[in-house]
């Protein structure tokens, strides 16, 4: 039986699905991601977080968009374990 895990914003923000305009997303839905890989980051300021799943799992969803403002503690994605 499968167990989703939400990751969760640890700050207020805009958030990136990769790290500049011009490269790759950290990781797609239906991703493998392990315990600690980026997702993506937070911008705060023109200050950058990264936010990393902190199980192992895939990569379901993301619940919100690329470029989306995000709070602290808002669910920005859901791995299956």
């Amino acid at each position: 039986m499968s167990e989703n895990t939400k990751v969760l914003s640890a700050l207020p923000g805009i958030f990136y699905r990769k790290p500049s305009p011009d490269e790759d997303v950290y990781v797609n839905e239906g991703d493998e991601v392990k315990s600690g890989d980026t997702i993506g980051i937070i911008e705060v300021m023109k200050t950058f977080f990264e936010v990393k799943a902190e199980t192992d799992g895939v990569l379901e969803s993301f619940l919100i968009a690329n470029e989306d403002m995000v709070d602290a503690g808002q669910e920005l994605a859901v791995l299956i374990k």
